[in-house]
């Protein structure tokens, strides 16, 4: 690259996004409830998804 190389060290984040989220932020009950969705229909989508992956 051209320029000087200093400074991209804040490009990145090492924080995981559970530590970035508030512990009762209304996503996290979205996301409660999407995941019970999608448990309930995960043997659909086991029937769904080839077991040999793809030609």
């Amino acid at each position: 690259m051209r320029g000087s190389s200093g400074g991209g060290d804040s490009l990145f984040s090492y924080v995981p996004l559970e530590k970035r989220i508030p512990s009762d932020h209304p996503l996290r009950a979205i996301r409660r409830l999407a995941d019970a969705a999608l448990a309930k229909l995960n043997q659909r989508f086991e029937e769904l998804y080839s077991s040999t992956g793809r030609p």
